[in-house]
């Protein structure tokens, strides 16, 4: 993966199996059940990027052969998805990392655009784990905002945040609020349109991979 644009933070694929993939999931005709099984080999990809950085300690155990040191992880791994779609990337990954699992549910209202949260459930310890929010579109970064807002108020220090495709204009917004925060995107597209969606896009990530379309 490689930095966007000067945003030494905000980290987009440039593998060309994720760009096959995202071509897949931004075809309209793409069936639901296809689009399920690609957004969740990306979600794990992305994942596997942005927890590069998790620290590890030492654990000695036995294998068929001998005794040896391995590494596990130094903290719990937390993932929160934003409801409902990030639910579809918290699937994904937990099938890669035995992750617990908090709950955001958010939505944006489309008359203002602006988010509105709605239930928040998080681990009492939620302050000493490594967090990853789950979002699959990064496009007014209202959302995202409130999103973190909500976790560092729940005393939330390690945090990253992962969605599939963001917009600039949703980069923009949080860095003016966040400048540092790690992001990481399998692609960064060119606009949002005038009620505030992703172009080209992808369509409603939710609706696709749930099929209620």
């Amino acid at each position: 993966m490689k930095p966007w644009n000067n945003d030494q933070d905000c980290y987009v694929s440039d593998h060309p199996l994720i760009a096959e993939k995202l071509t897949t999931l931004r075809d309209k005709n793409t069936s639901s059940e296809r689009f399920r099984a690609e957004l969740e080999i990306v979600s794990r990809f992305l994942f596997f990027e942005a927890s590069r950085s998790l620290q590890t300690r030492s654990h000695t155990f036995e294998t068929p052969l001998e005794t040896m040191d391995g590494q596990q992880l130094e903290r719990t791994v937390l993932l929160v998805p934003i409801l409902r779609a990030g639910l579809a990337m918290s699937n994904a990954i937990r099938q890669a990392c035995p992750a617990s699992v908090g709950m955001l549910g958010m939505y944006r209202d489309h008359d203002t655009l602006q988010p509105v949260e709605y239930y928040c459930n998080l681990p009492e310890n939620a302050s000493d784990m490594d967090v990853f929010l789950l979002d699959p579109m990064l496009a007014t970064g209202g959302s995202a905002i409130a999103a973190i807002d909500a976790l560092k108020d729940k005393g939330v220090k390690n945090l990253t945040m992962i969605a599939l495709i963001g917009a600039p204009e949703g980069l923009q917004k949080i860095r003016t609020v966040y400048p540092n925060l790690p992001i990481y995107l399998a692609a960064m597209d060119r606009q949002l349109n005038d009620i505030g969606y992703i172009l080209p896009g992808l369509g409603d990530a939710g609706d696709r991979y749930f099929g209620t379309e």
